[in-house]
């Protein structure tokens, strides 16, 4: 049962016209954003990354690369929470504990690369995703392709004047080679 006060979260939109959105923080005051302002842009991106990511996990992956897809969505969906903070609600959402992009989450997804990488990756041109006909790496290798259109986002939205963490831009950058290197490993 829900909480006294506190109400289900929607599965739509309250916004008839479709014109806008909120930021995490929907106080009663606040200007819905246009649905094409970069900080929205950029947490499409990021949606749509977790769902390819999704795609790939159910794709007949091992699962060890399951395992690391769930920890990567967990990952996504702190950095959802943390992108749709506005700068000058920042503290309200640290003081929720929520998860943060930190350092070492940079530091796990180049070590993950590393990892991967050392046990040799085939690689012997311009990558064909599906080619060799492994779904789960044709997976992994599109999602690789909704990372960097995410970074180029975030990094928009960064250029844009609106202050994005450089762990945050760091991470995807590492990201999307970890996902390009997991693509080019063997289908077990």
């Amino acid at each position: 049962p829900a909480a006294r006060g506190s109400r289900p979260a929607a599965a739509r939109s309250r916004w008839s016209s479709g014109w806008g959105t909120r930021a995490f923080w929907r106080s009663p005051s606040a200007r819905p954003a246009p649905k094409s302002a970069f900080r929205i842009d950029a947490l499409g991106c990021v949606d749509e990354l977790n769902a390819a990511l999704g795609m790939a996990r159910a794709s007949g992956a091992n699962p060890e690369w399951v395992a690391l897809i769930d920890k990567l969505q967990e990952k996504l969906i702190g950095l959802m929470g943390q992108l749709a903070t506005l700068p000058e609600d920042m503290g309200r959402y640290m003081e929720t504990k929520f998860p943060l992009i930190e350092q070492s989450d940079v530091d796990w997804v180049i070590a993950e690369a590393h990892q991967y990488e050392a046990r040799g990756i085939r690689f012997t041109g311009w990558a064909r995703p599906g080619a060799e006909g492994c779904m789960a790496r044709a997976a992994v290798d599109f999602a690789r392709s909704v990372a960097r259109r995410a970074e180029r986002s975030i990094l928009t939205l960064h250029e844009s004047g609106e202050t994005v963490p450089e762990t945050v831009r760091l991470f995807f950058n590492k990201l999307a080679d970890l996902l390009w290197i997991l693509a080019r490993v063997e289908c077990d």
